[in-house]
């Protein structure tokens, strides 16, 4: 495939695009209820962080009212391989029944939520909206931001009416390892990953340390506060502006991370301020299991 070239979007609505805030989602939930089928948005909790397995339980003890539970691995991934990476992108019709599990219906409107800034969760938005659903916003804050503002949490398991969302694969771009290397040579490649990862310091899950030729070191956790919200727009425009991406530029724009599940939020972070990036779907657990790909260290490029 041809790696497009990002030539930017309105930047007025970017953020109201992508995120919604806990003020904005509660006034909606008082107008509309918990009830999709009353007009209320599908809230889907994906409790999901690298090398913990008590998500379920995590949603269990409390969560958002009306949500629905998204297991990231079995939900939002395909089986890992070296082939294909730790979190290779589920098929149509996989991602299809979670999302009929989840309520979601042709016309939904959808948030997502987590408890880590958004960095999970992301990947339910990125793959929805990857998969033809058109109206998918993250809670700027997540669980965090909800708790802090003294709204209610509910206990136990919701199983939401069955939806009827047909999806189809290949609307937002992505990257496989070939054209990732191009877009390393000829455009910018942002690595979401822990700086330390990226230089090869310390390598926790994947084969080999180091990170891609010529990509850029942007970890993900950047484009969050102290508090965990998304910076605000002027900072994060000043954020990437640094590593040379603007909206506009005519430059391709690529992302990976460890599995491109993190890396997801920073797609969101460009789109917020009006950049398109494609996903490196494989990202490093792909690259770094083909003996072929060569892995740069250090904090250069």
């Amino acid at each position: 495939m041809t790696v497009p070239a990002d030539r930017g979007v309105p930047q007025d609505t970017d953020r109201a695009a992508v995120l919604v805030t806990v003020d904005e989602l509660a006034a909606d939930l008082r107008l509309s209820g918990t009830d999709p089928a009353d007009g209320a948005p599908v809230l889907l909790d994906v409790r999901w962080a690298l090398g913990q397995t008590d998500g379920q339980e995590r949603y269990l003890a409390g969560h958002l009212p009306g949500a629905a539970y998204v297991d990231l691995e079995t939900e939002l991934a395909a089986p890992a391989s070296p082939q294909a990476g730790r979190h290779p992108l589920p098929s149509a019709a996989q991602l299809q029944g979670a999302a009929r599990r989840w309520g979601v219906r042709a016309g939904s409107r959808v948030v997502v939520y987590d408890a880590v800034g958004g960095t999970s969760a992301a990947r339910a938005w990125w793959l929805l909206r990857y998969f033809g659903v058109k109206d998918v916003r993250l809670l700027d804050g997540g669980l965090d931001a909800w708790a802090a503002r003294g709204l209610p949490l509910e206990v136990g398991e919701v199983v939401p009416e069955r939806g009827d969302v047909v999806v189809r694969p290949g609307h937002l771009p992505v990257l496989d390892a070939d054209e990732a290397a191009e877009v390393a040579a000829d455009g910018v490649l942002l690595d979401a990953r822990a700086a330390e990862r990226y230089r090869g310091e310390v390598e926790p899950v994947d084969p080999r340390a180091g990170h891609v030729p010529g990509a850029l070191s942007a970890p993900t956790t950047e484009n969050l506060g102290a508090d965990r919200t998304f910076l605000p727009t002027a900072a994060l425009r000043e954020r990437f502006a640094a590593l040379g991406v603007r909206p506009g530029a005519g430059r391709p724009v690529g992302v990976y991370c460890g599995s491109g599940v993190t890396a997801s939020h920073e797609v969101l972070a460009l789109a917020a301020v009006g950049v398109t990036a494609a996903l490196y779907t494989g990202s490093w657990s792909q690259w770094s299991a083909d003996p072929s790909r060569p892995a740069a260290t250090g904090a250069r490029p």
